[in-house]
């Protein structure tokens, strides 16, 4: 298949240098109070290593996406804890989760008071 001259350039024709994965993402429940509350909007880095003591969202074995506080990386995968250990689920109940189930590390709360993480 032959390459098209404007693949890859935006609609006025400028070719983008890079691309950065960002996206959003909204907390639900009360496990990571009182860092983060019910409604808060998280802005994401996706692909993002995380680091000890980030703010990631997560992919548990069983599906379900949740944000938590990325503790410790250990051989079979990060372990992850709520801030609020009396509510919510996290690897205590769970286990690691595989290095490619972080599906980002949160960079800012945007909404409803913008503050980094």
């Amino acid at each position: 298949m032959a390459r098209s001259e404007n693949e890859g350039r935006t609609p006025d024709g400028i070719r983008p240098r890079f691309v950065v994965p960002l996206g959003l993402a909204v907390v639900r429940g009360d496990s990571m109070r009182p860092t983060l509350a019910p409604g808060d909007r998280l802005l994401l880095r996706h692909g993002a290593r995380p680091r000890p003591g980030q703010v990631v969202v997560a992919r548990f074995a069983d599906g379900t996406v949740a944000v938590k506080r990325a503790v410790e990386e250990r051989a079979d995968g990060w372990w992850l804890l709520s801030d609020n250990p009396a509510d919510g689920v996290d690897s205590r109940h769970r286990g690691a989760v595989p290095a490619e189930d972080v599906l980002g590390v949160a960079l800012a709360r945007w909404w409803p008071r913008p503050r980094r993480l």
